[in-house]
C-alpha cells in the first residue's frame, strides 16, 4: 500500500508591519477640510422659478425662501425642500379617463345627481399651483387627493341646484366658475397651500342607457331653434315690406286728402265769386249759369227733338242703334 507524500509544510509568511498613523498635522488638516465641507452644506441656492422651505429637526423654520443664495445650518440639522411654485399642475376630478386597453372607467366616481333627479357623467380637469410652500408640503399627505375631493364636493353641490338641460347646454361656464371659487374656499379652510387656476368641464354626458333619449331631446330642441330662426327671418323680410306699403298708403292718403282740400277750397272760392256776381245781376248770371250747364250736359245725353205740331220721326229714335238680328228661317 502506497502512501501519498504531501510534501513538507511551507514556511510561515512574515507578519506585516503595523500601519503608520499619519502625522498629527495632516490629521488636523483633514479634520478642517471635513468640517469645512460639512459647513458648506448649509449654503443652498434657490433658482428663480422656485421657492424653498427650510426645516430644523423636522420643524419648519423658514416657510418661504425666495430665489437666491441662502445660509442655513448644515445637514442634517436643517433640510431644504425646493418647489416650483409657478408651475401649473393638472389633475382630473370626477373620475379618471377610460382605460386605453379595456376601454372602461369607474362610472360611479363620475356620476352626479342634478336638481331634477337625473344622473349625468361629469369629468373635470383642474389646474393648480403652489400658493404656500410649507402648507403644501406638510399640511396634507396627498395634496392631489385633497384637491380632487374639494372639487368633486363643490361639483356635486353646484349640479344639485340645476336641471340637466341647463348643465348640458348653457350653464357650463357658470358651473366652472362656481366650482373653482367654492373649491378654493374649501382648500383655504384646509390650509392646503394651493391656488386653483381653472376648473374645466372636460365631458358632460348622460348615462349610456338614456343617451338616445337625450339625443332626441337635443335634436328636437335644435329643430325648435331652427324653426324659430326661420320664423324670425321671415318676419324680418315681411315686416319691412309691410312697413313700406303702409308708409306708401299713408303718403297716398295724405296726398289725396290734400288734393281734396285744395279742390274744395277752389270750389268754395269759385262759388263765392259766382255768388258775388249773382248778387250783382241775378237774372243775367242765372241765365249764363244755365247755358253753361246745358253746354256741359247736353252733349252727354241722347236728345229727341219734337216740332210744334207734335210730329215725331221714329227713324230719328232708331238712328244709331244696332240693327236687330235676323230671325232664323222657319223649318
Amino acid at each position: 500500500m502506497s502512501t501519498l507524500d504531501l510534501g513538507a509544510p511551507e514556511a510561515a509568511a512574515p507578519a506585516s508591519p503595523p500601519p503608520v498613523p499619519p502625522p498629527r498635522g495632516r490629521r488636523r488638516r483633514y479634520a478642517w477640510w471635513a468640517a469645512g465641507l460639512w459647513l458648506a452644506t448649509g449654503l443652498y441656492l434657490v433658482p428663480s422659478d422656485q421657492q424653498a422651505v427650510v426645516t430644523r429637526f423636522g420643524a419648519v423654520v423658514e416657510p418661504r425662501a425666495l430665489p437666491g443664495l441662502h445660509l442655513a445650518w448644515p445637514w442634517p440639522i436643517d433640510r431644504v425642500y425646493r418647489l416650483k411654485v409657478r408651475q401649473l399642475q393638472r389633475l382630473a376630478a370626477g373620475g379618471d379617463p377610460a382605460d386605453p386597453v379595456l376601454g372602461r372607467a369607474d362610472a360611479s366616481r363620475s356620476q352626479f345627481l342634478t336638481g331634477d333627479q337625473n344622473l349625468i357623467h361629469v369629468r373635470a380637469v383642474v389646474q393648480y399651483s403652489v400658493a404656500a410652500p410649507a402648507p403644501y408640503l406638510f399640511a396634507s399627505e396627498d395634496v392631489a387627493a385633497v384637491i380632487r375631493s374639494a372639487v368633486e364636493s363643490e361639483l356635486a353641490r353646484c349640479l344639485s341646484g340645476r336641471g340637466v338641460d341647463a348643465v348640458l347646454t348653457t350653464e357650463k361656464a357658470a358651473i366652472q366658475d362656481e366650482v373653482r371659487a367654492g373649491a378654493q374656499r374649501l382648500l383655504n379652510e384646509y390650509g392646503a397651500g394651493v391656488a386653483l387656476a381653472s376648473v374645466n368641464l372636460e365631458s358632460v354626458l348622460p348615462p349610456a342607457e338614456a343617451a338616445g333619449a337625450f339625443r332626441e331631446v337635443a335634436s328636437a330642441r335644435a329643430d325648435a331653434a331652427r324653426i324659430v330662426n326661420e320664423a324670425l327671418g321671415y318676419a324680418s323680410s315681411v315686416l319691412p315690406r309691410a312697413r313700406g306699403e303702409a308708409r306708401q298708403l299713408l303718403e297716398s292718403a295724405a296726398a289725396y286728402k290734400q288734393r281734396k282740400i285744395n279742390e274744395a277750397a277752389g270750389d268754395a272760392a269759385r262759388f263765392q265769386q259766382v255768388a258775388a256776381e249773382y248778387a250783382k245781376a241775378a237774372e243775367v248770371t242765372g241765365e249764363r249759369l244755365y247755358q253753361e250747364a246745358m253746354v256741359e250736359i247736353l252733349p252727354k245725353i241722347r236728345k229727341l227733338i219734337v216740332d210744334a205740331q207734335g210730329n215725331l220721326d221714329l227713324t230719328i229714335i232708331r238712328r244709331g242703334e244696332p240693327a236687330p238680328a235676323a230671325a232664323p228661317p222657319a223649318p
